[in-house]
């Protein structure tokens, strides 16, 4: 519900702060004191229109700010909603901005953040429905009819089971539509697959060998140098010359003289030691060259055959994937769809079989379905004409249209036919309205604005009260066109919808206004030569005389009257009479 609500520089209004509660909460207030402008920055909030002419002369720029506590069945549909887009920082409370510019630019927030009209739309469409002049109210959105007539018929359960069902016979029809795809072109690809499978596997690829052989290509091309430098190393190492005695011959003088000079200086054995050491590595480093050299292969017949090794590889990896891995990954792909091509037509019976029992079943589900909701529409039908009964709209009618639609594909009845048919059923439904006698049933979305149209949309949301979950509801002309006697089942019946909803109204009849569980007064004020709106919250003697005002001039009898009907509300809200006794 909304909880603040906070306006800047719209219209004749420089600054409101308004604080709400549950239930029913009434505006009352001269013509022209800003009781509409109030709404209508609610519904620029909501994503409505937003006019730079509103803007207050002497600002830039026009703000409206609304916080909303999430309690009732709107949260889940809210936390989807802004979980989806980053935006959920608290789990009870959110608060919608909007603003717009004197150069005619709009901006929409969403707990602070910048977000798109969109969606301030669609959220705003979970929190608020707005009735009157803007007409932004889910009952004239003829996609929310089947859900509120299934929330009126309690078929949760049954419409659980039955789009269970449904998501069972897609996915069938979905793996159906892929083998019967594949089965058309299955002789092609069957020799494609079988060929691509079997080139790989010829190969015998095996993972890093592409590494190994680029190394052996290496050491065979570069043999001749490879013995070359190795020979080198080792003459000079061990071998030696005529010219140049070998290292190793050198580092054995070095050690003898060395172990000399140690008996002489016994602190000396360190370098003796040092000087074996080293003897002894480059003994083992030649050793190690000698058979490194005897190890060089000269061999062009196998640097051949590494060759055009590596050129497979080269080849295949273009071909399907681009390493030794994914070359694999593809030959043992291709063997599964070999596979899933020579068992499809099989596959292909049995999934066949399977749709048909799955369409029976859904047939059985879907027709209960529909009985269920004809059987709750004409309930809800009867519901909804004995309250334009009690709103003096006796002659008019409501009824639930539901309509269907062959399709060659859909769901098969007992006579042999077959309905279209989707996640909600076979059925098709629109509110219809007959206001006045004569005029025929039409659908509710055409019917004309005004009080009458309040009244209709006052008799749908009670009898929807359960049904219906957007948890506050804005009524902007809920008054034009009936007199007290009328304004006070009005009122009783706003004040019933206040139970299950946050209710907001702007009334001119006093018999309407005591229902109220907050009374707000609007006034239009002149202050410095500006002329202001203001907002005051009416309790106890203020209440009292603001009634007597709405009755007449304000005398003796006036505030008599506005006791009396206050006195006959709160009787009513206890449950000791209603206002027609």
């Amino acid at each position: 519900m909304l909880t603040e609500l906070r306006i800047q520089n719209f219209a004749i209004i420089d600054h409101l702060e308004l604080d709400f509660g549950p239930g029913l909460i009434v505006f009352t207030g001269e013509t022209g004191a800003g009781k509409s402008i109030i709404m209508e920055s609610l519904d620029m909030l909501l994503g409505g229109r937003a006019d730079a002419t509103l803007i207050r002369s002497d600002a830039d720029l026009a703000r409206v700010e609304g916080t909303f506590k999430l309690s009732g069945p709107e949260r889940a549909a809210a936390h989807e909603i802004l979980k989806r887009e980053d935006l959920l920082d608290e789990q009870n409370y959110v608060t919608l901005t909007r603003e717009v510019r004197r150069e005619g630019r709009s901006v929409a927030r969403i707990n602070g953040r910048t977000i798109s009209l969109a969606l301030m739309k669609e959220l705003g469409e979970v929190l608020v429905d707005i009735h009157g002049q803007t007409e932004h109210l889910s009952l004239l959105n003829l996609h929310a009819h089947l859900g509120l007539l299934d929330r009126y018929a309690n078929v949760e359960s049954q419409l659980a089971a039955y789009r269970k069902t449904y998501q069972g016979l897609l996915a069938i029809r979905r793996e159906l539509e892929e083998l019967r795809a594949a089965q058309l072109d299955a002789e092609r690809r069957t020799e494609m697959l079988t060929f691509q499978a079997e080139e790989i596997e010829a190969s015998r690829l095996k993972p890093g060998e592409d590494e190994d052989l680029r190394k052996e290509r290496d050491r065979l091309a570069n043999a001749e140098s490879l013995a070359n430098l190795a020979q080198q190393a080792l003459t000079v190492l061990d071998e030696g010359s005529s010219e140049s005695p070998a290292s190793t011959d050198l580092i054995g003088q070095v050690v003898q003289s060395l172990a000399k000079l140690a008996q002489i200086d016994g602190t000396q054995k360190a370098l003796v030691e040092q000087s074996v050491t080293l003897e002894e590595t480059l003994a083992n480093l030649a050793r190690d060259l000698r058979n490194y050299l005897e190890a060089i292969e000269f061999n062009p017949k196998r640097l051949e055959e590494v060759e055009e090794r590596l050129d497979l590889i080269r080849r295949l990896e273009r071909k399907y994937g681009g390493t030794i891995e994914s070359t694999i990954a593809f030959a043992v792909d291709a063997r599964k769809q070999l596979e899933t091509i020579s068992t499809a037509a099989g596959r292909i019976s049995e999934l066949e079989t399977a749709e048909s029992a799955t369409l029976a079943n859904l047939s059985g589900q879907a027709l209960g379905l529909s009985q269920k909701r004809k059987e709750s529409a004409e309930q809800m039908s009867k519901a909804i004409e004995a309250e334009l009964d009690d709103l003096r709209m006796a002659a008019a009618r409501f009824a639930v249209d539901f309509q269907t639609k062959p399709a060659a594909d859909g769901i098969p009845l007992p006579d042999g036919t077959r309905l279209a048919f989707d996640g909600n059923g076979l059925d098709k439904v629109e509110f219809l309205v007959a206001p006045n006698p004569g005029e025929g049933l039409k659908p509710l979305v055409r019917i004309a604005s005004g009080g009458e149209t309040s009244r209709l949309m006052l008799a749908l949301k009670n009898v929807l009260a359960r049904a219906d979950q957007v948890p506050t509801l804005i009524f902007d002309e809920i008054d034009q066109g009936i007199g007290g006697r009328v304004g006070g089942t009005v009122g009783e019946k706003l004040w019933h919808l206040g139970r299950a909803h946050q209710v907001f109204v702007i009334t001119h009849l006093p018999q309407l206004a005591v229902f109220g569980d907050q009374h707000f007064q609007v006034q239009k004020v002149v202050e410095q030569n500006r002329t202001l709106t203001k907002v005051a919250k009416l309790t106890g003697e203020a209440r009292t005389l603001e009634l007597a005002q709405m009755l007449g001039a304000v005398s003796e009898g006036t505030l008599r009257s506005a006791h009396d009907i206050l006195q006959s509300a709160q009787a009513f809200k206890t449950g000791k009479k209603t206002t027609a006794d």
